[in-house]
This record gives structure tokens, sequence and C-alpha cells, in this order.
């Protein structure tokens, strides 16, 4: 479905009939598609109808209640910015006193609404016409904001009075994604030349952007939410309070539903630019600590690796891998930045003895996760035949530096418990005893395979 498919619905009559529907059912919707028909409504308009209110369900996720008043096209959602997300953004133009925020390439209107919420004015520009009609649509409930159907550089900023921008250029060109900024749509120079018209400006970018292709005097920032990272940003002039350089922004939701904002900064890294520090790794599985942590995908992409490994007192188990090995667990300021692990056993990543494992201990449940070997967690999951009631956690990576013709170290799999699995329930303390630390644990087998 593309913007022109939606046609049928930006009627009275098709707007009616959407409001009308019920929440999508994948297992009613032929059974409601053929009553519309025989209703006497076209099967464009009916087809319209169910194929929004599917989209709708899938932006739910996005952007929660909003969704239900919202119109999508599959691009568009995919491509729209999560709430929580957006609301950040919102926020920096909200504590900057932005009085005009110019949204250019605004899409279907997703960051345009949060700006419209926190802001007195918004001036969303979106290219695309049928694009630029969703995004009215979307942004009817906010007087303050206006569509414009533009070019997002041939925008007269002074002229409409605008204070502050925010940019998302696009990123894909026939489906895929481009890497290079300079392909983007408007590229990355020409959108970082508006700071000469207006010095707040703010720009959304790929997370796997170069750091080099990053300008020095402003501060990026990797935003991942529950454990993906979605975006980064660029943040110049008055949002960017916290000045030049690099920062991650971890947005968790609780088991309640409630959401928390987390933000790890490297407080030495004044220069964006600046490429990541790179830590020696442990010399081999002997070195191994109690401990096995994995940062944040925001802030591995923001090269805060080596942040978190200082404050833990920890090292990579191997070369440019983003595992580190340590003997302290993590403290509460830097839990919401890592996925922690306490080592259980070292074993060879080989095929046959991993069978023998499984088949030996009645393994049926088998969590893998890999970092630094060509090896398909899923793939090898198929292979081993699982069956039983027990489980493992195993992590498959390669430790220590690389050996002679910088050829890599053999791979292992590091057998772990989640901490909180492995630590026993709290319960009276003996005599002479500090309560607070957690009781002993045997130590992990760490015999080189």
């Amino acid at each position: 479905m593309d913007g022109s498919d939606l046609a049928p619905l930006l009627t009275p009559e098709g707007w009616r009939l959407l409001e009308s529907l019920p929440p999508y059912d994948p297992d009613q919707a032929l059974v409601l598609s053929e009553s519309l028909r025989r209703e006497g409504h076209s099967p464009a308009l009916v087809s319209a109808a169910l194929t929004q209110q599917r989209l709708r369900r899938r932006a739910a996720t996005k952007f929660g209640p909003f969704a239900d008043r919202m119109l999508f096209t599959p691009d568009g959602l995919e491509q729209a910015t999560r709430l929580a997300v957006s609301a950040h953004h919102a926020a920096r133009y909200a504590r900057a006193g932005s009085r005009l925020v110019a949204d250019l390439g605004c899409g279907i209107g997703g960051d345009a609404l949060a700006l419209a919420s926190l802001c007195p004015g918004v001036l969303a520009v979106e290219r695309d016409e049928a694009t630029a009609a969703l995004a009215t649509v979307n942004l009817t409930p906010f007087p303050n904001a206006e569509v414009r159907c533009a070019d997002a550089l041939e925008v007269d900023l002074a002229a409409a009075g605008v204070d502050a921008v925010f940019a998302d250029p696009a990123r894909r060109s026939g489906g895929r994604r481009i890497a290079d900024p300079e392909r983007w749509s408007p590229p990355l120079h020409s959108v970082l030349a508006l700071r000469e018209q207006v010095a707040a400006l703010g720009v959304k970018v790929a997370p796997g952007i170069d750091h080099a292709s990053l300008p020095a005097d402003a501060h990026a920032q990797w935003v991942s939410v529950d454990g993906e990272v979605v975006e980064a940003g660029i943040w110049c002039g008055p949002l960017a309070p916290e000045g030049p350089g690099r920062s991650a922004l971890v947005l968790r939701t609780g088991a309640d539903g409630e959401s928390s904002a987390h933000v790890l900064a490297d407080p030495d890294c004044a220069d964006p630019t600046r490429p990541p520090v790179q830590l020696d790794p442990i010399a081999g599985p002997e070195a191994l600590g109690d401990f096995i942590h994995e940062p944040d995908g925001a802030a591995i992409r923001a090269g805060l690796v080596a942040h978190l490994a200082g404050r833990l007192g920890a090292h990579p188990v191997g070369h440019r891998i983003a595992y580190l090995t340590g003997a302290a667990p993590v403290g509460p300021e830097l839990a919401p930045f890592l996925r922690s692990w306490r080592l259980v056993e070292v074993l060879p990543l080989h095929l046959k003895a991993l069978r023998s494992r499984v088949r030996t201990r009645g393994i049926g449940r088998l969590e893998i996760h890999a970092r630094g070997v060509d090896v398909a967690p899923d793939a090898l999951r198929a292979s081993l035949h699982l069956r039983g009631q027990a489980g493992e956690t195993w992590l498959l990576t390669r430790i220590g530096e690389r050996g002679e013709h910088g050829r890599s170290p053999r791979g292992v799999v590091l057998v772990v418990a989640p901490v909180e699995a492995a630590v026993p329930a709290p319960g009276p303390a003996p005599t002479g005893s500090d309560p607070a630390a957690p009781s002993p644990l045997p130590r992990p087998d760490r015999s080189a395979p």
C-alpha cells in the first residue's frame, strides 16, 4: 500500500467506515471483508480500510493509543520514529526554548506529533504529496502544526520564522538502506549546512554511521529501546546542552509497563569523531572473571565499551569483541547498560562435543548468543537435536588476541547463568559475614578447550 491506495479513505464515507471497524483480527478479516462488500462498499475502500486497521495494530507498539487515529503506509510505519524516542527529541527542543520547529522530511508525522505536543509551533515539510497528505491527517489534533508539501532544502526558514530544525534524511532507495551519508536525500552535508541559518539543528541518522562523518562540535547520541538499537541523532547548538561528544540513551520497559530512560556518556570524550578506545583483551580462558557482561547496543555504537570496562574493572574477552569479563558484579548505576551472566564453564566450539553435552544433560531449552564467530545461533540450535527438560545459556565467541599472521583464536562456548538465577535468595547471614555480599558459588571451570 502506498499513499495513493489510501485515497478511498480520505473521504467522509471512507473515514466513517474506518472508524466503525472493530480492532483488526486476522482470523476474521476475510469474513469482515465479504460482509462490508455485501453492504455496498467498494472493494478498493474495503481493502484500504482493512489494511489500515492491520497497520494500526502494528503501529500500537510505536505510537500507543495515538495509532488508533492515524493513517499509515507499510514503509512509512517502518521508518517512523517510535513515540517513546520522538518524545525525547521533542524534549530537547522544548528545553532549548524553541518556538517554531521545522520538521524537514517529516514522513507520516511521527516526530512532528511529539514536537507539536511540547513546542508552540511545528512546520512539517514533506516532498511526497501522498505522504504529506497522511501527515496532515495524523497532525489534525494539533492546531499548532502546519504541513507543507515541499522540498526540505527549498523552504525559506527565515521567512517562515523557524528557530529550530529537525531533519530526517531519507536513507533508503528501492527498499534498500543507503550506508553512505552523502547519498542520503538530502545528503548529510547539505543538512548540516542549515546550521548557517539555524543554530538549533537536530538530525536523525542511521545507527551505523561512521564516527568520522559526525561534526566535531556536535553531540551524537545513539538510542536503544528494550535492547534494540533504533537510531542515532546529531544535536547541534542549544539542542546539545551536554556539549560535544557521544552518549547512549537506553529506554527500558519494566514489567509494570512503565518506561525508564538512562543516559551513559564518557566525560572524557569531547569529540564525537574521535575513534573509540580499544582495550587489550584477556590473554586466554584462564583469565576469565566470574562475570560476563554484554553492553547495550547503543553503548557499543557510541564507542562507550572502554568507558564501561573502566568503571567495571573489566576487559574484553577477545580482540574487538563486545563481551567484557571481570570479577565484579554490575551495580545499579550501570545495570541499565549491561546484560550480565555468571560464568559456569568454558567449552570448545566443536559440534560433536556440544551434541554430546545436549544429549547427556537432557537439554531441551537453549539460549544462544554469538559475537565474533561465524556461527548462526539458529542453525547451531537446529543441529543439536534438543530434547529434555534442562536449559542452558551459551555465549559463542573467541578469546584473546589475534594469533600469528592475523589469525583469530578458536571459538569457544561460554556456558553462563543469569546473575539473578545464580545468586541464591537472601537469607539469614552467617555470623561475621557481610549480609550485602552474594553467597559464594563454585568457581567456574576455565580450563582451556
